[in-house]
């Protein structure tokens, strides 16, 4: 399998230190599946399992509040991984996990992952530093959830976006593919008909512009000023 580039996990950035042995001998150890649009990967409070590797395709990491309301916490793309957590804590999964597009998914048992993290030490470092950035990222959510208004969050959510497409030297940004509005409204903790309102403010006040399907902002400190202003 390993000789077909679609079974190879040479793209995934958590084995990118390893070398080609070491990389061929954990694609022997994988599974691989692939999954359609709108597959569900894992389930939330389901039995800690596999680790999965993105090798193609992109996923979305998600939970649903109790009146059924979507909470998107990351989209993984091509080169990712997930589901590292449960299989380190021997607990159930912590969100569910589904197929953005036609995606084809590694997946690694709990026992061959721990192995590894004992033999190879680049790959036990990929994977802290992978577990600091979810920290990060929570603790930048819980801030934002804690001291935002619900235009602000949505605003800190293109932000996040448009930093990384920045153009130094213009300071402009564009977001190629803006996400739909209920899902910045995943995101953002808040409505679609708020995300909708945000969006319209910005464009009014000339901070983006609508450009197909995507946003583009043509001075991204403005924007950066108006986040950390807290300015509705």
């Amino acid at each position: 399998m390993a000789a077909d580039a679609a079974f190879t996990l040479d793209q995934v950035v958590i084995v990118a230190d390893l070398d080609e042995a070491e990389r061929r001998e954990l694609e022997k150890r994988c599974a691989w599946r692939e999954y359609a649009r709108n597959e569900q990967i894992i389930d939330r409070d389901s039995d800690p399992g596999d680790v999965y590797f993105v090798v193609s395709g992109a996923v979305r990491v998600v939970n649903f509040s109790m009146s059924g309301r979507e909470v998107s916490y990351a989209d993984i793309e091509a080169g990712g991984f997930f589901g590292e957590m449960a299989a380190i804590d021997g607990k159930p999964r912590s969100a569910t996990v589904v197929a953005l597009e036609k995606s084809m998914i590694a997946s690694l048992s709990p026992e061959v992952f721990r192995k590894s993290v004992h033999d190879y030490p680049a790959f036990a470092f990929a994977i802290l530093q992978r577990l600091v950035t979810i920290i990060r990222g929570s603790t930048d959510r819980i801030m934002d959830l804690s001291t935002q208004s619900a235009y602000s969050r949505v605003y800190s959510e293109l932000l996040r976006m448009a930093r990384a497409a920045f153009n130094e030297e213009t300071f402009e940004a564009e977001i190629p593919k803006l996400p739909t509005h209920s899902e910045l409204a995943s995101r953002a903790s808040t409505t679609r008909e708020t995300v909708a309102r945000a969006i319209g403010n910005l464009s009014r006040n000339g901070v983006v512009e609508k450009r197909g399907h995507g946003l583009f902002i043509p001075d991204l400190l403005e924007l950066e000023e108006i986040v950390e202003g807290g300015t509705d």
